[in-house]
């Protein structure tokens, strides 16, 4: 298909592109054609002269357009015969008696020129299958031997004008090389209007699509109080996740802290005020136990960076935080106790780093 001359429409030059598709080359421009046209224009002028230049039918003939071409590019039927007589060529009204009476079977000759409407396009055999070379198709449109007599007499039924061309046709490459084989086409080429649509409807479509993707996939704004609820949620679970045993401890220990205060506080005020009875209230013996667990934690951490054992007074402190008295400690002797034993601590290890 690729070595088939085959010019596609532009304006209304449909003649030019029937001429060099039937000729199979760039043979023709609208230049030239335009001066064959004035060539008839003006042989005709002459003979409409010759019964008087003041005659009726001479001034009406003059005010009259060219009947051979106009400014859209059309050209007539004499134009386009003048055009192929210059290469030998002829043209002969296919369903008329005089070619009619020759009995010739279509599928013998080498070409057709068809016209409707002013519409010019060819049908030409090249090498051993026939091409409609109609310039509106995106490109040529094989048309199998059974299928020409039936193609050229729907032609005729929707008012088409065919005519033979007889003579010999310029030698072609497509020619040349479709004698020795054979095309196949499994999908029959469209109409430039029909493809154009196509393709328009196709990136229409292609744009559709894109614009719901990114519908779809366009995060849904949230306003300011669902954000800031969505970041706590994620602070929460978090410091979920980073709490272990001894933050519990920890807690405990200052939970108790507070119980005792409140204790102390119960304990100063009126007579007539009984002390809180809630499950959530924590007795001495809990406390002290609360306590002695969380120190000995730390401890047993501590010597296990240290390597050795606590000191006696470590011991003396732990003693002092959970003796039975030690439920009643004030917050103050609590932190001096805790803190004393933070700094043994840290003296142990660092005399354990110099040995």
């Amino acid at each position: 298909m690729e070595s088939i001359f085959h010019e596609k429409q532009e304006g209304s030059l449909c003649a030019q592109h029937c001429l060099n598709n039937l000729l199979q080359g760039e043979y023709f421009s609208p230049v030239e054609l335009s001066s064959i046209a004035m060539q008839l224009d003006e042989q005709e002028r002459m003979r409409m002269a010759e019964g008087g230049l003041t005659s009726e039918e001479y001034r009406t003939f003059m005010q009259q357009p060219s009947g051979n071409m106009d400014d859209s590019g059309f050209f007539s039927i004499q134009v386009i015969s003048d055009a192929l007589r210059v290469w030998g060529l002829e043209l002969i009204l296919f369903n008329s008696p005089e070619y009619q009476n020759l009995g010739i079977d279509p599928i013998n000759e080498r070409a057709f020129i068809c016209n409707y409407k002013e519409h010019w396009f060819t049908v030409r055999k090249l090498g051993k299958q026939w091409f409609n070379l109609n310039s509106l198709l995106t490109g040529p449109e094989l048309i199998s031997d059974t299928y020409l007599a039936l193609f050229l007499a729907q032609l005729q039924q929707e008012g088409y004008s065919i005519f033979v061309v007889k003579g010999d046709l310029p030698d072609c490459e497509a020619d040349q090389l479709l004698q020795m084989v054979q095309v196949q086409q499994f999908q029959r080429p469209r109409l430039i209007g029909e493809d154009s649509a196509a393709r328009e409807q196709r990136l229409e479509t292609s744009e559709t699509a894109m614009e719901e993707d990114t519908l779809f996939e366009r995060p849904v704004p949230m306003d300011e109080d669902e954000e800031n609820l969505q970041k706590a949620l994620a602070l929460s679970r978090q410091q979920i996740d980073m709490e272990d045993e001894e933050a519990d401890l920890r807690r405990a220990i200052q939970l108790s802290m507070q119980g005792g205060h409140q204790s102390d506080f119960t304990e100063s005020g009126s007579a007539a005020v009984p002390q809180s009875s809630e499950p959530g209230s924590l007795t001495s013996e809990e406390l002290r136990r609360r306590r002695q667990m969380y120190f000995e934690k730390q401890q047993q951490n501590n010597n296990n960076k240290s390597g050795q054992p606590s000191s006696e007074a470590n011991a003396d402190t732990r003693n002092a935080l959970t003796n039975d008295t030690g439920a009643g400690m004030s917050d103050d002797d609590v932190l001096r106790a805790a803190t004393k034993m933070s700094l043994d601590v840290g003296v142990s290890g660092a005399n354990a780093s110099e040995k």
